[in-house]
């Protein structure tokens, strides 16, 4: 098995639903497939940059594909992923003004492309086509195939997001083609950057807003908002009752020591935000502050991967660190969490996590800081929220953090003195000059005896 072909275990007579076998196979568990439930769920993240070095296009997704094609005469499926390992092709490209749009063009095994061709309209931008190319005369893939030729598939407008905001879907979408269906998921994609990252904002897909709890702020300080979409689904399901929110959780200092000494370094405030359906049917909300002196902390790692296991009372919050070798950039690729809620609990035994993360993201050799609050959404019941965070993962010199790479949520909240100061300045000027011209047409008045 090469390392993007479904595992055979998992593999249906396609001959029938090709889109119900790739779904079956998506929600395939470990115990009906084993060794694979870890492979669905990893996402890969490639990044476009101009002349210049800036970026431009991120997107962390998993894509799965099923193609229908011949094979002596009669009707086969292949099924595949995105491998983890395609690449960004040079036709990738930021575009120029209004003679070219950015694209993505991702390129894996013997000929395989696909294509994200992106424009913008309004306030909005949008894969404006989706483009998939496919060789069938890779034997790997399309085995015993009659034709051999390259095939060319393409599709109008699948994804739409506000203009400064990155597009979260974590649900499936599908993409139906003539003999191609194209599922999406674990998708967090943004085009037309400026700051070389993902937008604090998010435009969230119609796909996830259909859900049937409500996630409560945890406090009143800022948090990552999010852009409504012009479509919503009602939901009979109460809310929770809003509650006092604890104080911010304390700082505690955390590590992970690997073979080549310390690959892990973290300071940060951690608390958990529970929603969930107590005994009544009442929706309920559970705070949970981290206690520093009372954590435990443990976690492994190797050259691309760490994770940080912190555990406090009955809670356990691991932290799965990524490294992504194009671009030279540790980020947050999952998070899992799982605890015991409080009696009233209708199940009191939760667990949830989220492997198709791109946070704290910053270059190897640096550290990630942010003094405002981050809210990390595991599922729409559960947010991990982060304080005074500062995190360096691989490497580590001296046990001591790097430069820092500040937050996008710091550098705003620093700009909003700069401008205050700026124009209070501006305003003393303008009194100073209408005084002095005030003074110069009175002494202009008196006349010499």
């Amino acid at each position: 098995m090469d390392s993007y072909s479904l595992p055979p275990c998992c593999a249906r007579n396609l001959q029938e639903s090709p889109i119900q076998a790739l779904s079956a196979a998506f929600s395939a568990r470990t115990a009906e497939c084993p060794g694979t439930a870890g492979f669905l769920q990893a996402s890969s993240s490639f990044e476009v940059k101009d002349s210049t070095g800036k970026v431009c296009i991120i997107a962390d997704l998993t894509v799965a594909f099923s193609v229908e094609y011949k094979s002596n005469g009669q009707k086969e499926f292949a099924h595949f992923f995105l491998p983890q390992n395609a690449t960004v092709e040079p036709q990738s490209s930021c575009g120029e003004g209004n003679t070219s749009h950015p694209v993505l063009v991702l390129g894996f095994g013997a000929g395989h492309a696909l294509s994200l061709n992106f424009s913008e309209y309004a306030d909005k931008y949008q894969v404006g086509e989706l483009v998939f190319h496919y060789n069938l005369s890779d034997a790997t893939l399309f085995h015993n195939s009659t034709a051999g030729e390259v095939r060319r598939m393409s599709h109008k407008t699948i994804i739409q997001a506000y203009m400064g905001t990155k597009y979260r879907c974590i649900n499936s979408k599908h993409v139906n083609m003539k003999n191609v269906n194209i599922t999406f998921s674990n998708v967090t994609l943004e085009a037309y950057i400026t700051n070389g990252t993902f937008s604090i904002n998010k435009t969230e897909c119609a796909e996830d807003m259909v859900s049937t709890t409500a996630v409560v702020p945890t406090t009143s300080k800022q948090t990552t908002s999010q852009v409504p979409t012009t479509s919503q689904v009602p939901t009979t399901t109460p809310t929770a009752a809003p509650t006092a929110s604890p104080p911010n959780p304390a700082v505690g200092k955390y590590n992970v020591t690997g073979p080549n000494g310390t690959c892990v370094l973290a300071y940060m405030g951690l608390q958990l935000n529970i929603t969930y359906l107590k005994k009544d049917d009442k929706l309920g909300l559970d705070l949970l502050n981290f206690i520093p002196h009372n954590t435990t902390s443990s976690g492994t790692c190797d050259n691309t991967s760490a994770f940080l296991n912190l555990t406090f009372e009955k809670t356990r919050v691991i932290f799965h660190f990524a490294l992504n070798a194009s671009t030279e950039k540790f980020f947050l690729r999952g998070v899992n969490v799982s605890t015991t809620l409080p009696s009233e609990a209708k199940v009191p035994k939760f667990e949830a996590s989220n492997n198709s993360m791109s946070e704290l993201r910053a270059t190897v050799g640096n550290s990630y800081k942010c003094t405002a609050e981050e809210n990390l959404q595991v599922t729409d019941k559960a947010l991990v929220n982060v304080f005074d965070v500062q995190i360096q993962v691989f490497k580590i010199d001296g046990d001591k953090f790097g430069a820092v790479e500040e937050c996008q949520l710091d550098e705003n909240n620093m700009l909003i003195p700069i401008i205050v100061g700026a124009a209070l300045a501006g305003l003393v000027l303008i009194v100073l000059i209408a005084y002095l011209i005030g003074r110069k047409r009175s002494h202009a008045g008196y006349q010499t005896i």
